[in-house]
């Protein structure tokens, strides 16, 4: 690959056309070797639009991960490029798995809990086919706004319910955001996280009038961690930023206008812009030191 689109300097949601046509060029060369019979090339079908794309599948190896995303968004938003570059074996735990958030747009066709939590459960799964990886649905309901903090008592069912699929998967490391929000979903499941021994904690990119053009909150992230410090780390994902391209068209295939589906690769671009020389796609995560 010897070009990749940069994105302009105003506007999170805005993208010059290159990306949109490298997007085209790379699934249009993926899906011919898929139709020439190249089993190692996935079909995916977006689960609203019901659109086609394709992308190779990775092969997991070495030390198995344990994420544990609040939604079904998370992990493809947050930390999905960086298993595309280095691939894993990877169990992915959703923890709030019932909602009634849904794009405005597809509000007409998704009217109830159920419906809403089932489109974005096949989106979910669709963004993960890639990967191989095993999903858990922990069965939880999301906070409803205007948010408030979460219970002590939620923590504690919460931390339960994982420890137990913790134990599960015996040695794997575990992932988890790392919180530099307001949305006390992600608070409680970073906390759970901490409670269950997790060090490495990926950069959750849910609440972007926070933080999004930024990078980081810094004052609001010292603030939550106090004196538990957390050593940064940035992964390259500039190789496989097209094939990350096609994981956000799954997990947000409601979203509209389609750009908005672009945001995390924004967010990823100006994250790295500010740390390298080159313009290159970086995903930031951090851990803990002893």
């Amino acid at each position: 690959m010897t070009h990749l689109p940069v994105p302009d300097a105003s506007g999170i949601y805005t993208f010059p056309n290159d990306i949109d046509r490298a997007h085209a060029a790379h699934s249009a060369s993926l899906a011919a070797r898929h139709a020439a019979g190249d089993h190692q090339v996935l079909e995916l079908t977006a689960p609203y639009d019901g659109a086609i794309h394709h992308i190779e599948y990775r092969t997991p190896t070495g030390w198995p991960v344990l994420a544990i995303e609040p939604h079904h968004d998370d992990f493809a938003l947050s930390a999905s490029g960086t298993f595309l570059a280095r691939p894993r074996p990877l169990t992915v735990v959703t923890v709030f798995s019932r909602s009634r958030s849904v794009h405005p747009s597809a509000e007409a066709n998704y009217p109830t809990e159920e419906a809403v939590s089932e489109l974005r459960a096949r989106e979910g799964a669709a963004a993960l086919a890639p990967f191989g990886a095993a999903r858990r649905l922990l069965g939880s309901k999301d906070a409803d706004p205007p948010y408030r903090a979460y219970e002590p008592g939620h923590l504690d069912q919460i931390t339960e319910g994982l420890r137990a699929l913790v134990a599960q998967n015996p040695g794997a490391e575990l992932l988890a955001p790392a919180a530099v929000t307001r949305h006390p979903d992600h608070l409680l499941v970073h906390d759970a996280a901490v409670r269950l021994g997790c060090r490495w904690f990926w950069e959750d990119l849910a609440f972007w009038s926070t933080y999004a053009l930024a990078g980081c909150d810094h004052h609001l992230f010292n603030t939550r961690h106090g004196s538990r410090a957390l050593r940064p780390e940035l992964v390259g994902i500039t190789p496989v930023v097209l094939d990350k391209v096609t994981v956000l068209r799954m997990h947000g295939s409601q979203m509209s206008p389609p750009r908005k589906q672009n945001r995390p690769i924004r967010h990823a671009w100006t994250v790295a812009a500010d740390l390298l020389d080159g313009g290159l796609y970086a995903e930031r995560f951090y851990r803990t030191e002893h």
